[in-house]
Parts: structure tokens; C-alpha cells; sequence
């Protein structure tokens, strides 16, 4: 049944009529999606994550991307892969169901209706989690919704 709640497509963050990176989130994670120029050495790939920061680049060029993050992540469980041509980097949120409007600050924000929408479906993943037996998957809300982060108590973590 979670998956049901998983995003549904990717944002992209679009700069001069080119895509710069793909996006979505959970409760706990960020994901980037980049696009790996054809024929470079996946060893070749740079990548560096810190607690405000990403880097990604080839080594020896200048990064394609060197931004602050929206909001801070763990290092130790954010990580990133390669897999057929496209590069993922996994932020792992240091707030737990936050939701963010984009992982860059200042790039790609999500309109007030989209970033509305993620956080609907932010609190429908935490109902899920909190309540496994049920199906939230077509749940709607009428009007705003709370913030996942606080609603009820707030997200309780082990």
C-alpha cells in the first residue's frame, strides 16, 4: 500500500530550456536524478554530499552543480549511485517528513500548488506508516494540510 503514496512523477528543475536535474521526496528522503553525459567513465563521476551542500561534477572540470541544500541532511545516510547513464543521489532529511520545495536552495521551487500538493501527500505516507492495516491512498484532504512534521503530536521516531 505505500508504494500507492510514492511520488507519482519527478519534478524537474529546468535552467535556459535545459534539464538540469529530476526530483522527488519522502517522509525521510530527497532524490536527485542527473542526467550523465554518453561516453564519460563512470569513474569519472564526482560527487560530494555535505550536511548543506552538494558537488557533482566530472573530475577535473568544473562542478556542474555546487549549491546549497534547501535544508540540512545526515551524511552518513545519504549516499548516491550510477545506474543506466543517470546519476541518484539519496539526501536522507535531518527532519523527517519536512517538506521540502526544492533540494537546491533558491533553484526550481515548487509552485505554491505543487509544493501543496507534496505535502498532502507527505501526510498521507505518514498516516501510512503510522496505520499499516489501512489504505490512505485515495484519501483527499478538504482545504490546507496540517504539516506532517507536527500534525497529531508530531512524527514519532524510535
Amino acid at each position: 500500500m505505500a508504494e500507492k503514496l510514492a511520488p507519482e512523477k519527478r519534478h524537474a528543475f529546468v535552467h535556459n530550456g535545459q534539464k538540469v536535474f529530476e526530483w522527488d521526496q519522502t517522509l525521510e528522503e530527497v532524490n536527485m536524478y542527473i542526467e550523465l553525459p554518453k561516453n564519460v567513465p563512470t569513474k569519472l563521476i564526482h560527487c560530494m554530499i555535505k550536511a548543506g551542500h552538494v558537488e557533482v561534477g566530472i573530475r577535473g572540470n568544473p562542478p556542474y552543480l555546487n549549491h546549497d541544500l534547501m535544508l540540512p541532511v545526515k551524511t552518513d545516510s545519504s549516499f548516491w549511485t550510477i545506474e543506466d547513464g543517470e546519476l541518484h543521489i539519496t539526501l536522507q532529511k535531518r527532519e523527517k517528513g519536512k517538506t521540502w520545495a526544492s533540494p537546491i536552495q533558491g533553484q526550481g521551487s515548487l509552485d505554491p500548488y505543487a509544493a501543496d500538493q507534496e505535502q498532502k501527500r507527505l501526510m498521507l505516507q505518514r498516516f501510512q506508516e503510522e496505520n499499516p492495516g489501512f489504505d490512505f491512498s485515495q484519501a483527499q484532504f478538504s482545504g490546507t494540510c496540517p504539516d506532517p512534521r507536527t500534525f497529531m503530536g508530531g512524527i514519532h521516531t524510535d
